[in-house]
Order: C-alpha cells, then structure tokens, then sequence
C-alpha cells in the first residue's frame, strides 16, 4: 500500500487515541473580548496618561497547549503508561508570558479602571501592591487610581520612560521603525532589526518638545527642545478655527491647502531660486498671504490656515531636532509624541523639512508603537520579567491592533501584545552584515502583484487549515466553533492588509504564516498536522534501510549528486503547497515518483556541479542544516545526507523550529527520530553517541527563517561552522535566497507554487540549487 494511502486510512484511529487521552471535550472557547484579554491572569500594571490619550500595560501569564513527540520517553513496564504504548504524542500544558498594551481616550479612565477593576480577580492579593504611573496625568489621577484598583502609585519621570520604551521595541520587534515617503512606493519603509541600536536621538512631541540624546541604555540625555510644539499647534488651531479637538484640527488640515495661506519661493522669485538651490513650491513664509489680504475679500478656509499652521510648526520641529543631530553627529533620528499618531501630513512635513536641512545626511524615523512607548517603559521600571538578559520578545499578530470590540462605555481601543520568548535571541553569527539583513525576499508592501496574488493565496487556502485543525480533535465539542473562529480572525486580518498592508509592519510572506500559526494557537490548535508528520514518519523510516543500501552502491561522485537529488526529491513533500498536496491526496505519489519529477539540467539556479567538485575533495568540519519537513523529506532527504557527511568526518548540527508549523519537523519531534533512524544506521548512531550529529532548536515558529532571531545557544554554537545548508522554499527562498554569509553555504529548494515559480523565470518543481564559497584568505 502506498504511504498516502496508509496515512488516510490511518488519520481517525490515532487522533481519537489521543483526543480520548487528553479529554478535549473540556476544551473552552476562547474569550471573545479581545481587549483587556488575560485580565484575570494579571499580575502587574504600569500606566502612561497624558493630557489626550491613555495607555494601560499589564503583565499576564497564558496557558496553552503544546504536542510533544514523546515515545522514547514513555516507560512501557509503567502501569499508569499503559494508554500510551500506542501514542507517539502527548500534549502538556504549558504557561507563556504575555505583556499587554491597551491605548483609549483619556476622557474614558474611569469607564477603563471601573471595567478593568470589576475583571480583576481576588482583589486581596493587590493589597499593598503598587502600579507605575508616567505622563502627566500620573498627578492627575493618582487618587482615582487608587481608589478603583486598589494599587499605590509609583510616579515615573516621563522622559525617562520614553527612553526605555523605545530601546525596548527597537530590540525587540521586527519592523518597529519606519521611514516615511508620503508619495513612495512603498509609503512606509520599515527599516530592518539591526544589531547595532545605538545612538540615536529621540525627539518627543508633545505639547512642548523634548530633544534626548541616547548612548546606551543606561546613558542619555536631555540635549534640548523647543516651546513650540503640539500645544502650540493646538492653541493657535482653536484661535484661527472653529476646531475644539486636536483630532478636528489635524482632520481639517488635511482637507487645506496651506498654498493660499503660505507665501513660496515662487510668489517672490516667480519660479526656482536656483542660486541658493529653493524650489519653486518651497515655503518662503508661513502665512504670509494673510498679510496683504486682511482688507480685502480672502479665498482662504479655516482648513488652509489649518494646514499652514501644522506646516509651520512641522517644519520649525524638523529643522530644529536637524540642527542638534549634526551638532551631535547623530545619524538617526526617532519621532514620537502624541502630536504625530502616525499621521502621514505630520509625517512628511517632518521628514521632508529633516532631509532638506540635513541635505540626506540625517535619517528622519518614526515608530509603529510610539504610543507605547511611556507605558512600556514604565512597566519595565523595577520589574525582572523583562529582563533582555534573559528573554526576548514577539509581536503577536493575533491579538494586536484589533480595535473592532467596543468596551461595556461604547469607545473602541487600540491593543499591542507581546510574547516572551523564554530565553534571548540574536543574529546569526554566520551573516556577512547583519545591520544589512533582511529576512523576506519580496517586500509585499512595495510589490503590488505579488501583495495581491499572496494575500488572496492565504486567504483561498485557509479553509485546508480550518479542515486540519477540526480533523486534528475529532472528539472536541468546541473543534468546528473554535476553527470557525480561527478562520474568522485571520479573514478580518487579511481584509484589513488588503486595505492597509502596512498595518503590522513590513507585510510578506514570513509575516502571513505567522500569522497563521498565532492564530491557531490561540483557538487551541497546537498542532493540525501532528497525525501526518507520525504516519509519514514511521513510513519513512521503514524506507530508510533501503535508501542507505542504494547509496552505497554508487560511486563518491555520483553518490554526491544522487544525495542532492534525494533531498530536493524529499522536499517536494509539503503540505503546505496546493498543487502537492493534490498529488499526495492521490495516494499514488512516492519518493520515486517524485525523484523523477524533478526537472532536468540546467536548473533554474544550478551550482550542483561546483558542490559536487568541492564536496569530493575537501569536506567540512562542522555544518549547520537548516531543515524543513517531517516524514519523507528529513528522513529520506536530509538525514542520508547527513549520514554521508558524518562518513567524511564532519560534525553536523540539524536545526529545527521550536514550535510547529504546517508538516515541518519540530526539535522535539527529530530528537525522536534521530534515535529511531540510529537504530537503523550505525554511523547515524555513532555519530549520535559521539555528539559528532545533533539537533537544536531556532526559536522559529513559522514555515520561514528570520536568522536575526536565533536561539543564542544555537548562535554561539554556529560560530564555528563552515557550511550553512538552507533547506526548502520557506528558509531558502522566501527569506534567504539573497542572504550573505562570512562562510560558505548552500540553498537547496523544490519550487512548489506555479506563480512563484513563473515570477523566478521556471516552471512548476523547478529547483534552487544554489552553493556559494566563500574565499576566507580574503
């Protein structure tokens, strides 16, 4: 019987033995109130108000569900084991920390402190517990504070707030920083994660501004500022127009057109002042048309003199904090402060009144979380949980940037989550440059075509993942409502980059899969695919005595072709790839047949050549193998290979993902399997007892590979390898097919989609075969 058919017949029977175990009847629907999540796991506060807006950060703790592939650890003589002497998996519940950041208008407080204060649960525990408190309204409030949560508040200088919030997200969230180009494409331009964060300078606007200067994180300070800033902007607005807010101004400044208010280089010179280098359209003098005007019937609105206004002070802003970053030789300078919220007229102004006096020496930068910044540096006073020495932290998709649920008062909040990685991460120390790295080969954000074709992609395919996850707990009560959920949450993600694709950041490929994966974890789905990755798995292994056997047989050279080509051919199985998946769903498609469907030479990228002539003559020491899928692609593919290099004396570390995603191999799951396959190979087992093989973990939880967020562990570990091997269309060809390293490395991918394919200039499984030397005398 063919492996696919085994693996139908065989889905129902190994799912229910497990479900049975682990009682998923008990399972409950997740809590539809996105904000304000986890409040009864609460267990410590910080909070920024300022004069218009408010943010609340709280540190929880969640419990979810991991599947760990756990046979060899099962003592089958236990009595109380006797259930799972058939089970490959179990599931185990696990805690993970979570920081949460809720930002609503300043009016509503009570209404927030009243809501927070009736979830909290068992109000004794916060006797004689505090809560950080920065901004102004610290002062304000500190009695209604109090008097509603029951906490004493520890009053944080503001400033120094900032300075921390912002080191914060710069180290750890991907595509924080942006530069703005109100007419580019793309419009935003997110800058990517760079090991080096200092220095920089952090300009504040807020009422007045506030210039600071940062070294390090425990060095900076307050090198100037201005009196002009956003309550000058709102003061005069409320004196020139009927607007009463700061919102109603900044909107009726983008309705004006500040032309008919300012006077321009070419209302005086008539045209370009080309001797000083001013454009025509350059402001000459803020509202300096009203002058003449004031007896005479005027063409202007409340919305022109607006815009005039926010120009005025936008520019005088830009060209001061200029001023002080080239006296300080500071290169990059950050914008945050309540005056701009991510408006892109305020935006502009600045970055275009930086770029002119700095003539493009200075970068103007601004943040996605800028709001944030006081509340979470606040929270970080004082508090361990954060410790950078010790975690790292991840956006999460799932749960930021929702402002579709309305509070019991009726006002819609914005939400920023992080999770904490349970230990630090940090680049690849095999990257040529990592302040140049970039972990996505297209950028969805500036690419129209492929924005569209990948957007509608995920959102056709997410019914496949929805089937999965329901047939994954077949004796749920809750399975089909908590996947209906899952499949509702990221639709509402996907419309929404359809119409923002900038929303979360940099929007690719990586992004969208986790996506996917934070989604399903948050409906209680740890793994769909775990019955597929046992059964293609033991299948495999049953193969693999066979495969060895017909290696041995060749001679050096050809054996060396024909292991790339069982790797390649391996790699064709991904559950992950539509067209695939149509051939294994067949129940007639195996490791041979995919062996032949690989095209012939010449490849699309094709250095097998190259490898095969520096393999034979001169193995590695030590290689790094990034791998990809379970079943027929580690065990046939990449562990024969690994075998082979074993063989030439070489040490071999195969990298895994931490967490699962789609049929990719976990490292709990290939700690197993390395110990099966040793049972059938000795050389895998001697290299297994003599520490010459084994596995780690990325701290990856996607189908992609961003190698600026590895496990330190691993990284410390990669300094001394001389290969790198990148395995599969997520780690060689979404993220790191132009990825440069300081040694030598090898991509090796299977194409399985037919626009992407076609975008590359092939056709469907054509191969990326791509092996770089590099010169170390050099």
């Amino acid at each position: 019987m063919c492996f696919y058919s085994i693996l139908m017949s065989s889905n129902n029977l190994v799912n229910i033995t497990m479900e049975e175990k682990e009682n998923p009847n008990s399972i409950k629907l997740p809590d539809t109130l996105e904000v304000f999540r986890n409040l009864k796991n609460a267990k410590q506060f910080a909070i920024d108000i300022g004069g218009s807006l408010t943010k609340i950060a709280y540190y929880s703790t969640v419990s979810f569900r991991r599947v760990y592939y756990a046979t060899d650890n099962i003592d089958k003589n236990d009595e109380k084991n006797k259930d799972d002497k058939h089970d490959k998996f179990v599931y185990t519940y696990s805690e993970q920390a979570r920081l949460h950041f809720v930002k609503f208008e300043t009016k509503y407080i009570e209404n927030c402190l009243d809501f927070i204060g009736d979830n909290l649960v068992n109000s004794d525990e916060r006797k004689g517990k505090s809560i950080k408190a920065t901004g102004g309204g610290a002062y304000k409030y500190s009695k209604l504070i109090q008097d509603k949560l029951g906490l004493k508040v520890d009053k944080e200088d503001e400033l120094t707030c900032l300075i921390t919030g912002c080191n914060f997200l710069l180290k750890n969230i991907s595509d924080e920083a942006f530069v703005y180009n109100r007419n580019g494409s793309p419009e935003y331009e997110f800058q990517t994660a760079d090991p080096h964060v200092f220095p920089y300078m952090l300009v504040n606007i807020g009422s007045g501004v506030s210039i600071l200067k940062v070294e390090s994180d425990s060095c900076y300070e307050r090198i100037g500022g201005t009196a002009t800033g956003g309550g000058t902007f709102w003061g005069l607005g409320t004196l020139l127009t009927k607007a009463k807010t700061f919102e109603e101004l900044l909107d009726l400044a983008e309705k004006g057109d500040h032309r008919k208010a300012d006077m321009l280089v070419k209302d005086i010179y008539g045209g370009d002042y080309e001797t000083l280098g001013m454009h025509s359209d350059l402001i000459a003098s803020s509202f300096g048309k009203i002058c003449p005007r004031q007896n005479a019937e005027s063409d202007y609105n409340e919305a022109d003199l607006a815009r005039s206004l926010l120009f005025a002070i936008s520019n005088d802003i830009g060209q001061i904090a200029c001023l002080y970053a080239m006296m300080h030789n500071l290169k990059k300078v950050y914008f945050g402060g309540y005056f701009l919220r991510n408006r892109s007229l305020s935006m502009h102004t600045i970055s275009f009144s930086i770029k002119f006096w700095s003539r493009g020496t200075v970068q103007s930068l601004f943040l996605r979380h800028e709001g944030y910044l006081g509340a979470i540096g606040a929270f970080l006073k004082g508090t361990e949980e954060c410790d950078s020495d010790k975690f790292s932290w991840l956006e999460n998709y799932a749960g930021s940037g929702s402002n579709r649920t309305q509070l019991t008062f009726g006002k819609r909040v914005d939400q920023l989550e992080l999770d904490r990685w349970e230990s630090p991460l940090t680049f690849c120390p095999l990257l040529k440059d990592p302040s140049s790295y970039i972990p996505d080969t297209v950028d969805l954000n500036s690419d129209k075509e492929a924005r569209e074709y990948w957007l509608n992609c995920f959102e056709e395919s997410i019914e496949n993942y929805v089937n999965y996850a329901v047939a994954s707990q077949p004796t749920s009560d809750t399975a089909e409502e908590r996947a209906a959920l899952f499949k509702e949450k990221f639709i509402s993600r996907v419309q929404l980059l359809k119409i923002k694709p900038f929303a979360y950041g940099n929007l690719t490929v990586r992004g969208l899969l986790d996506t996917i994966n934070q989604c399903l974890k948050e409906f209680d789905f740890p793994d769909p695919y775990l019955t597929q990755k046992q059964t293609e798995n033991e299948y495999a292994l049953r193969c693999l005595q066979e495969r060895l056997e017909e290696l041995d047989s060749l001679d050096l050279k050809e054996r060396q072709k024909e292991l790339i080509m069982g790797v390649l051919a391996g790699n064709t199985f991904d559950w992950g790839a539509k067209e695939t998946v149509a051939l294994m769903k067949t129940g007639e498609f195996d490791f041979k047949q995919a062996r032949n469907r690989i095209p012939a030479r010449p490849w699309l990228i094709d250095s097998l050549d190259n490898w095969v002539q520096k393999i034979c003559n001169e193995p590695y020491k030590k290689i790094a193998i990034f791998i990809d899928n379970s079943g027929i692609d580690v065990v046939l593919g990449i562990l024969p290979l690994a075998r082979e290099m074993l063989r030439q004396g070489s040490r071999i570390i195969l990298c895994a993902n931490s967490a699962p995603a789609l049929n990719d191999v976990t490292h709990s799951e290939l700690v197993v399997l390395l110990r099966q396959a040793a049972a059938i190979c000795p050389i895998i087992s001697k290299g297994l007892d003599e520490g010459k093989l084994k596995s780690m973990e990325t701290a990856q939880g996607g189908p992609c590979l961003d190698l600026s967020r590895l496990e330190r562990e691993l990284a410390n570990e990669l300094t001394t390898v001389d290969l790198i091997l990148l395995e599969g269309m997520g780690r060689a060809v979404h993220t790191n097919i132009d990825a440069e390293f300081v040694c030598d490395s090898f991509k090796l991918a299977i194409i399985k989609n037919r626009w992407l394919a076609k975008r590359l200039g092939g056709d469907m499984f054509s191969v990326v075969c791509k092996y770089e030397s590099v010169d170390v005398t050099k």
